[in-house]
């Protein structure tokens, strides 16, 4: 007598002690003329970078409740001080670089996500969430669940990406007087 095995069980055995692998992508969107142009169209941006004293990074933790992590600053200035900053947080595990762009009386102007290498959240670029930030200043609270709404599978890159813009402010806040 032949016996017939039923794999289902064993298969879906296997399912829960072999755990499916994740696998991280990198996705690059936009480079750094790309997100220039599309973020300051028909307008001119000299590059220059400034790194920060340590007197400006406590100034600019001390406006923006966040920690400079990278006292290298890039930005991109235009004639009447409109800037373009380009900047990396951290998401869940991964960094996420990003470019805000802001005009010369301190408002965002837009912001951009170029480079995602998360697995999960890359909701972060939809652009009605990023929308939420154009006109805020330095003076805008820029707290997730307040004036930036959370998205809900994305809540480490959305808090990050919103303190690091809310730092992106206080550092223009500072750098414009001094370009």
């Amino acid at each position: 007598m032949r016996h017939s095995t039923n794999w289902a069980p064993v298969i879906a055995g296997l399912t829960l002690v072999v755990p499916a692998a994740q696998v991280a992508r990198a996705e690059i969107y936009l480079t750094e003329a790309q997100a220039t142009a599309v973020l300051f169209p028909k307008i001119k941006l000299t590059p220059r970078f400034i790194d920060l004293s340590v007197s400006q990074c406590k100034t600019i933790e001390n406006a923006s409740d966040e920690k400079v992590r990278d006292p290298h600053v890039r930005v991109w200035w235009g004639r009447k001080g409109q800037a373009l900053f380009i900047d990396r947080v951290i998401g869940k595990h991964d960094f996420i670089t990003y470019a805000v762009a802001v005009t010369a009386d301190g408002n965002v102007k837009g912001i951009e996500i170029m480079d995602y290498r998360e697995t999960y959240g890359g909701e972060v670029r939809r652009a009605e969430w990023r929308h939420q930030f154009v006109g805020k200043t330095v003076r805008d609270p820029l707290r997730l669940d307040h004036d930036i709404k959370n998205i809900s599978g994305a809540t480490l890159s959305s808090a990050h990406v919103t303190a690091g813009v809310r730092r992106i402010l206080a550092t223009y806040d500072l750098l414009r007087h001094q370009r």
